[in-house]
């Protein structure tokens, strides 16, 4: 990466969430207790999926991977938040800024098409059936599952590649509490605009094709359900959406805010506030969204619990 021949800085600052030290401490403390939520609600998601056998199925298998993805974006961000908030060191080099941004972008790209698969899965579920497990075979599942990661490594090594030919001669300060490209931009004193057009296309195309892929699955899925006679029916077909389509709102919402819009626009305190929610509440708040409003997985920790009682 180019970086300043002209000064003696060796790292980029991060200005981090407040100067307050009061207040810092508060979001010290409010962020661990949120990170250790996102750490056991992840990990047990998982671990309960693992363990109970009538969740091995296409949408749990899904469902793992998305808490895996959601624990590792946490921990690319939040405790780097934390010793920020805590000690004075607010210094990160210029490879672990960019490796912390690469991992980053990798991760929210295959988010998006983790929840792409998952809502695929939920059309086949209602509107065909008799071929389900056909359709959504292991072979199906895997071929998702890696298109969606080798769609966010896509993503990640342009939009990184991109940022690295610009030069950072402004200044070192960068004023967020983690690398993103956007405050990242703003530091540059290269023409950004190629950049922008780059990164704009890559992540507006991910977002995008996988909201559309969303959105006509869903679409075709309420069709299905409204043609249902019975109540308890259409309300049984719906419970089954009803968790992941959550999921997708909060999702989706927040990182179209963030991402499609000019680096020109951005500001300083309504970034950060949709960063923290995107970046450190939502991992914590997917695993609370499908196992509170998710019924098989109730059963699943009620069928475990009873296992353990009843070996002891």
């Amino acid at each position: 990466m180019n970086t300043w021949n002209h000064t003696s800085k060796p790292d980029f600052i991060l200005l981090g969430l407040t100067d307050s030290k009061d207040l810092q401490l508060v979001l010290s403390v409010v962020f661990l207790l949120i990170y250790l939520v996102t750490v056991l609600g992840n990990i047990g998601m998982m671990l309960i999926i693992c363990l109970d056998v009538q969740l091995h199925t296409p949408m749990y298998f899904f469902l793992i991977h998305l808490s895996f993805v959601d624990l590792s974006y946490s921990t690319d961000i939040t405790p780097k938040t934390l010793e920020n908030l805590l000690t004075s060191n607010k210094s990160i080099s210029f490879r672990d800024c960019f490796a912390q941004m690469y991992i980053f972008i990798l991760l929210a790209g295959t988010e998006c098409f983790l929840l792409c698969s998952m809502a695929y899965d939920r059309y086949i579920a209602i509107c065909k059936p008799l071929h389900y497990p056909t359709i959504m075979s292991s072979r199906c599942c895997l071929a998702l599952l890696t298109g969606s990661y080798m769609i966010g490594t896509v993503d990640s090594s342009v939009t990184v590649f991109a940022m690295n030919t610009l030069y950072f001669c402004k200044s070192n300060v960068i004023y967020h509490f983690y690398c993103d490209t956007s405050p990242l931009l703003y530091l540059s004193c290269s023409d950004t605009n190629g950049v922008e057009i780059i990164i704009f296309i890559f992540a507006g195309s991910t977002l995008l094709v996988s909201l559309i892929t969303i959105s006509v699955s869903y679409m075709f899925v309420l069709s299905a359900i409204l043609k249902i006679n019975s109540t308890s029916g259409k309300q049984k077909a719906f419970s089954t959406c009803a968790s992941h389509l959550l999921g997708v709102t909060v999702f989706y919402s927040t990182l179209i805010f963030i991402y499609l819009k000019p680096s020109k626009s951005y500001s300083l305190g309504k970034d950060q506030v949709a960063s923290v929610f995107y970046t450190i509440v939502i991992p914590m708040l997917n695993p609370l969204i499908y196992s509170l409003r998710n019924k098989e997985v109730k059963g699943a920790v009620v069928r475990l619990v009873k296992k353990k009682q009843g070996s002891r």
